[in-house]
C-alpha cells in the first residue's frame, strides 16, 4: 500500500529528505550528500510505500530528478513560485522545509512545475547558451558604436560595423589603445558570430524532427531563430489547458489584481517562460512590420494605448494562435488572429 510521501530540499552540495504518511506523521528524515548512491540507499526501505517524492526545483535538480526517475520512483517537481512556507513560524530550517514539501504532497496542493523531456532538454539548453552568445555580441557592438561616436563624434551604422574587418577597425583610431580595443572587440564578434551559427546548426535537426516546428514556422513574425526557440520551449502542450494558460505563461497577460473593476495588487510578473516572452515579443515586432494585418491591428492598438502595450498585445495574440497550432495541428489562420479584422472585411466583401 502506498502511503508515504516525501519531499526533498535541494542545495549545492546536500539535501535533505523528509518522509511523512498519510496522517501527517513524521516517518523520517535525513540529509545526504548530492550523490545518487547515497539517495537511493536512503529511499530503498520505503520505495514500495512511497506515493509520490517531490523535489524542489532548483537550478540543479537535472541530476536529482533523471537519477530518481531512472530508479522508478514517482518523482515531481515543485514550483518554488507557487507557494511559500507559512511565514508565522518562529523557527525553519532544512528539515521542516522538506516535510513542508511532504506535507503539501499529502493535501494535494503542492504547485507542481514541468518535468522537461531529458533527451530534449540539453538542446533546448544549448539553444538559450545561444540567447546569452547574441546578448554578448550585442553588447560588443554597442560598445564599439560607443567607442566611436565619443572619439570621433560621427556615428557608425550597424550594418557598417558588421562588414568591418579588424584592420580596418584598428584604422578608424589614431590612438593605440582605441585601435587594440576595436581590434580585439571585432575578433570577438566574429568568434560569437561562429560560435551562434554552430549552435543553430546543431539545434536545427533536432526541432524539424518536432511535428511543431514546420506549423509554427506559418505563424506571422516567426522564423528560423524563433521557430527554434519557441519550438524547444513549449515541450509538451497539454500541459497547457487552452490559449489563455499558455499566453500567461509566456509572459503575455498582465500580472494584476483586481477587486470592484479597481487596481488592487500586482501578481508576479516573472512567473512563466523568460525565453517564450522574449520570441513572442520579438515575433510581434517582425509581425507589425512586415505583416499587413498585423500592422493594422497594431496601429489600432496603438492609437488607444501606446506602442509598448500595443505590441505586449500583440505578442499575446501570437502566443494564443501558437497554442492553437501546436495544440490542435493545424497552419496560421488569420481569421483566427484577428477575428475582428476578418469580420471587417468579410462585410465589405458583401455586395
Amino acid at each position: 500500500m502506498k502511503e508515504l510521501m516525501a519531499g526533498i530540499d535541494l542545495h549545492s552540495n546536500n539535501i535533505m529528505v523528509g518522509i511523512m504518511n498519510q496522517e501527517g506523521g513524521r516517518v523520517a528524515h535525513q540529509k545526504l550528500p548530492c550523490k545518487m548512491e547515497s539517495i537511493l540507499s536512503f529511499l530503498a526501505p520505503y520505495k514500495e510505500r512511497l506515493e509520490r517524492l517531490a523535489v524542489e526545483s532548483t537550478y540543479n535538480w537535472y541530476w536529482l530528478v533523471d537519477g530518481l526517475q531512472a530508479a522508478g520512483y514517482p518523482v515531481v517537481l515543485a514550483n518554488p513560485a507557487g507557494f511559500s512556507p507559512y511565514q508565522g513560524l518562529k523557527h525553519a530550517d532544512d528539515k521542516s522545509d522538506a516535510f513542508f514539501l511532504a506535507e503539501m504532497l499529502r493535501l494535494k496542493i503542492l504547485p507542481l512545475g514541468y518535468v522537461y523531456a531529458a533527451e530534449q532538454r540539453p538542446v533546448r539548453d544549448l539553444l538559450r547558451r545561444r540567447m546569452s552568445l547574441v546578448q554578448q555580441r550585442t553588447a560588443l557592438m554597442l560598445s564599439f558604436k560607443s567607442l566611436f561616436t565619443r572619439t570621433t563624434g560621427g556615428a557608425l551604422s550597424l550594418s557598417r560595423l558588421k562588414e568591418l574587418e579588424v584592420r580596418e577597425a584598428q584604422e578608424l583610431y589614431e590612438h593605440p589603445a582605441n585601435q587594440l580595443i576595436a581590434g580585439l572587440q571585432i575578433e570577438h564578434i566574429e568568434q560569437l558570430d561562429a560560435s551562434i551559427d554552430r549552435l543553430e546548426k546543431a539545434v536545427l535537426p533536432v526541432a524539424k524532427a518536432l511535428p511543431c516546428y514546420p506549423r509554427l514556422k506559418t505563424l506571422s513574425g516567426v522564423g528560423v531563430v524563433l521557430g527554434l526557440t519557441i519550438t524547444m520551449e513549449i515541450g509538451d502542450i497539454k500541459r497547457f489547458a487552452g490559449p489563455g494558460e499558455f499566453a500567461s505563461y509566456c509572459r503575455t497577460v498582465r500580472s494584476q489584481r483586481t477587486s470592484n473593476d479597481k487596481k488592487k495588487g500586482e501578481n508576479n510578473r516573472k512567473c512563466g517562460n523568460r525565453y517564450l516572452a522574449w520570441a513572442f515579443v520579438e515575433a510581434a515586432n517582425f509581425a507589425r512590420r512586415y505583416d499587413a494585418a498585423s500592422r493594422q491591428w497594431f496601429d489600432r492598438k496603438a492609437a488607444k494605448t501606446n506602442s509598448i502595450m500595443a505590441t505586449k498585445a500583440l505578442a499575446c495574440k501570437l502566443a494564443k494562435a501558437a497554442w492553437y497550432l501546436v495544440a490542435e495541428d493545424a497552419d496560421d489562420d488569420g481569421r483566427r488572429v484577428f477575428p475582428q479584422l476578418a469580420a471587417g472585411q468579410a462585410k465589405n466583401m458583401k455586395p
